[in-house]
Protein backbone atom coordinates (compact mmCIF):
# COMPACT_ATOMS: atom_id res chain seq x y z
CA UNK A 1 0.00 0.00 0.00
CA UNK A 2 1.49 3.28 -0.95
CA UNK A 3 2.11 6.09 2.14
CA UNK A 4 -0.13 8.66 1.23
CA UNK A 5 2.46 11.98 0.90
CA UNK A 6 2.57 14.79 3.36
CA UNK A 7 2.58 18.39 2.51
CA UNK A 8 5.61 20.59 2.59
CA UNK A 9 5.75 23.96 5.07
CA UNK A 10 4.89 26.10 2.91
CA UNK A 11 1.54 24.04 2.08
CA UNK A 12 1.16 23.66 5.81
CA UNK A 13 1.14 27.88 6.06
CA UNK A 14 -0.79 28.66 2.80
CA UNK A 15 -3.60 26.48 4.54
CA UNK A 16 -3.25 26.32 8.20
CA UNK A 17 -0.24 28.47 10.05
CA UNK A 18 -0.17 31.80 8.77
CA UNK A 19 -3.53 31.35 6.75
CA UNK A 20 -5.90 34.30 8.47
CA UNK A 21 -9.42 35.96 8.25
CA UNK A 22 -9.57 38.46 6.17
CA UNK A 23 -11.21 41.67 6.83
CA UNK A 24 -10.65 43.55 3.99
CA UNK A 25 -10.34 43.24 0.49
CA UNK A 26 -8.37 44.49 -2.71
CA UNK A 27 -9.78 45.36 -6.18
CA UNK A 28 -8.69 42.46 -7.60
CA UNK A 29 -11.58 40.60 -8.89
CA UNK A 30 -12.55 37.11 -8.44
CA UNK A 31 -13.73 35.06 -11.53
CA UNK A 32 -16.77 32.52 -11.89
CA UNK A 33 -14.18 29.93 -12.94
CA UNK A 34 -11.84 30.72 -9.58
CA UNK A 35 -15.46 30.23 -8.16
CA UNK A 36 -15.83 26.89 -9.98
CA UNK A 37 -12.62 25.42 -8.87
CA UNK A 38 -13.10 26.14 -5.02
CA UNK A 39 -16.42 24.46 -5.62
CA UNK A 40 -14.79 21.73 -7.60
CA UNK A 41 -12.37 20.96 -4.70
CA UNK A 42 -14.44 21.43 -1.60
CA UNK A 43 -16.76 18.71 -3.26
CA UNK A 44 -14.59 15.99 -3.39
CA UNK A 45 -14.09 16.33 0.84
CA UNK A 46 -15.43 13.02 2.37
CA UNK A 47 -19.47 13.25 4.13
CA UNK A 48 -21.22 10.33 5.55
CA UNK A 49 -23.00 8.30 2.94
CA UNK A 50 -21.44 10.82 0.68
CA UNK A 51 -24.82 13.03 1.23
CA UNK A 52 -23.06 16.27 0.20
CA UNK A 53 -25.74 18.10 2.04
CA UNK A 54 -24.46 21.78 1.51
CA UNK A 55 -25.75 24.15 -0.72
CA UNK A 56 -23.76 27.34 -1.35
CA UNK A 57 -24.77 30.24 -3.36
CA UNK A 58 -21.84 32.85 -4.67
CA UNK A 59 -23.12 36.35 -4.42
CA UNK A 60 -20.96 38.54 -6.30
CA UNK A 61 -22.98 41.40 -8.39
CA UNK A 62 -24.15 44.52 -6.83
CA UNK A 63 -27.80 43.22 -7.11
CA UNK A 64 -27.15 40.24 -5.06
CA UNK A 65 -25.16 42.26 -2.49
CA UNK A 66 -28.05 44.68 -2.45
CA UNK A 67 -30.31 41.57 -1.42
CA UNK A 68 -27.59 40.60 1.32
CA UNK A 69 -26.83 43.76 3.00
CA UNK A 70 -29.98 44.13 5.18
CA UNK A 71 -29.01 40.62 6.75
CA UNK A 72 -25.57 41.95 7.73
CA UNK A 73 -24.76 43.04 11.49
CA UNK A 74 -22.86 46.35 11.41
CA UNK A 75 -19.42 45.45 11.46
CA UNK A 76 -20.65 43.11 8.78
CA UNK A 77 -21.32 45.13 6.67
CA UNK A 78 -18.20 47.24 4.72
CA UNK A 79 -16.06 44.49 4.46
CA UNK A 80 -19.33 42.34 2.94
CA UNK A 81 -19.76 45.12 0.47
CA UNK A 82 -16.50 45.29 -0.27
CA UNK A 83 -15.21 41.38 -1.13
CA UNK A 84 -15.40 40.57 -4.60
CA UNK A 85 -17.87 37.24 -3.03
CA UNK A 86 -19.74 36.53 -0.25
CA UNK A 87 -20.55 32.92 -0.03
CA UNK A 88 -23.65 31.62 1.71
CA UNK A 89 -23.02 28.18 2.85
CA UNK A 90 -26.02 26.65 3.26
CA UNK A 91 -27.51 22.93 3.40
CA UNK A 92 -30.70 21.09 2.19
CA UNK A 93 -33.39 19.85 4.41
CA UNK A 94 -33.93 17.39 1.99
CA UNK A 95 -30.86 16.62 0.69
CA UNK A 96 -31.86 12.93 0.93
CA UNK A 97 -33.04 13.44 -2.41
CA UNK A 98 -30.21 13.16 -4.03
CA UNK A 99 -28.92 9.75 -2.17
CA UNK A 100 -29.57 7.49 -5.11
CA UNK A 101 -27.31 9.15 -7.20
CA UNK A 102 -24.53 9.88 -4.55
CA UNK A 103 -25.14 6.65 -2.69
CA UNK A 104 -26.61 4.13 -4.76
CA UNK A 105 -25.53 0.97 -3.29
CA UNK A 106 -27.94 1.15 -0.48
CA UNK A 107 -31.39 2.72 0.17
CA UNK A 108 -29.62 5.43 1.94
CA UNK A 109 -32.69 7.83 1.22
CA UNK A 110 -34.77 6.41 3.47
CA UNK A 111 -32.52 5.96 6.23
CA UNK A 112 -33.92 9.94 6.43
CA UNK A 113 -37.05 10.26 4.94
CA UNK A 114 -38.87 8.55 8.34
CA UNK A 115 -36.60 10.96 10.79
CA UNK A 116 -36.36 14.37 10.54
CA UNK A 117 -33.97 14.76 14.16
CA UNK A 118 -31.36 12.41 12.22
CA UNK A 119 -32.06 14.15 8.82
CA UNK A 120 -31.41 17.76 10.54
CA UNK A 121 -28.21 16.86 12.32
CA UNK A 122 -26.70 14.74 8.79
CA UNK A 123 -27.77 18.22 6.72
CA UNK A 124 -26.26 20.65 9.65
CA UNK A 125 -23.30 18.61 10.54
CA UNK A 126 -21.90 17.38 7.34
CA UNK A 127 -22.75 21.02 5.42
CA UNK A 128 -21.11 22.57 8.07
CA UNK A 129 -17.82 19.92 7.26
CA UNK A 130 -18.11 21.23 3.75
CA UNK A 131 -18.27 24.55 4.44
CA UNK A 132 -15.32 24.27 5.93
CA UNK A 133 -13.47 22.15 2.77
CA UNK A 134 -14.80 25.27 0.65
CA UNK A 135 -12.82 27.41 3.00
CA UNK A 136 -9.75 25.80 2.44
CA UNK A 137 -10.31 25.21 -0.92
CA UNK A 138 -10.21 28.43 -1.61
CA UNK A 139 -6.47 28.84 0.36
CA UNK A 140 -5.68 26.29 -1.49
CA UNK A 141 -6.24 28.63 -5.12
CA UNK A 142 -4.76 31.60 -3.94
CA UNK A 143 -7.34 33.24 -2.90
CA UNK A 144 -8.30 34.65 1.04
CA UNK A 145 -11.05 33.72 3.15
CA UNK A 146 -13.27 35.72 6.20
CA UNK A 147 -15.85 33.49 7.36
CA UNK A 148 -18.31 35.28 9.98
CA UNK A 149 -21.84 34.46 11.72
CA UNK A 150 -22.66 37.91 12.38
CA UNK A 151 -25.92 37.93 10.18
CA UNK A 152 -29.47 37.51 10.64
CA UNK A 153 -30.21 33.67 8.82
CA UNK A 154 -33.93 34.47 8.88
CA UNK A 155 -33.28 37.70 6.50
CA UNK A 156 -31.09 35.39 4.32
CA UNK A 157 -33.20 32.41 4.12
CA UNK A 158 -36.23 34.63 2.85
CA UNK A 159 -33.97 37.05 0.44
CA UNK A 160 -32.22 33.77 -0.87
CA UNK A 161 -34.00 30.38 -0.46
CA UNK A 162 -37.93 31.77 -0.11
CA UNK A 163 -40.05 28.22 -1.19
CA UNK A 164 -37.03 25.94 -1.40
CA UNK A 165 -35.80 23.36 1.20
CA UNK A 166 -32.25 25.68 1.67
CA UNK A 167 -31.71 27.55 4.91
CA UNK A 168 -27.84 29.64 5.84
CA UNK A 169 -25.58 28.01 8.13
CA UNK A 170 -22.41 30.63 7.94
CA UNK A 171 -21.11 33.37 5.03
CA UNK A 172 -17.61 33.70 3.86
CA UNK A 173 -16.18 36.81 2.19
CA UNK A 174 -13.54 35.58 -0.81
CA UNK A 175 -10.98 37.35 -2.88
CA UNK A 176 -7.72 38.88 -1.93
CA UNK A 177 -7.32 40.12 1.01
CA UNK A 178 -5.56 43.93 1.93
CA UNK A 179 -2.76 42.79 4.50
CA UNK A 180 -3.14 46.04 5.96
CA UNK A 181 -6.82 45.16 7.62
CA UNK A 182 -5.55 41.56 8.89
CA UNK A 183 -6.39 41.90 13.06
CA UNK A 184 -3.27 40.12 14.99
CA UNK A 185 -3.66 36.45 15.70
CA UNK A 186 -5.36 35.22 18.55
CA UNK A 187 -4.41 33.00 20.85
CA UNK A 188 -5.34 29.34 20.02
CA UNK A 189 -5.40 26.42 23.33
CA UNK A 190 -3.10 23.72 23.65
CA UNK A 191 -3.59 20.57 23.14
CA UNK A 192 -3.87 19.58 27.05
CA UNK A 193 -6.55 21.97 27.19
CA UNK A 194 -8.49 21.00 23.95
CA UNK A 195 -7.57 17.14 23.90
CA UNK A 196 -8.04 13.56 24.99
CA UNK A 197 -5.22 10.83 24.58
CA UNK A 198 -8.39 7.80 25.29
Amino acid sequence: MTKTPALDDAALALLFTEARSHNGWTAEPVTDAQVRRVYALACMGPTSANCSPARFVFVRTPEGKQRLAPALSKGNLDKTMAAPVTVIAAWDRRFYDKLPTLFPHADARSWFTGSPEAAHETAFRNASLQAAYLLLAARAVGLDAGPMSGFDKAKVDAAFFEGTDWSANFLINLGHGDPAKVFGRLPRLAFDEACILA
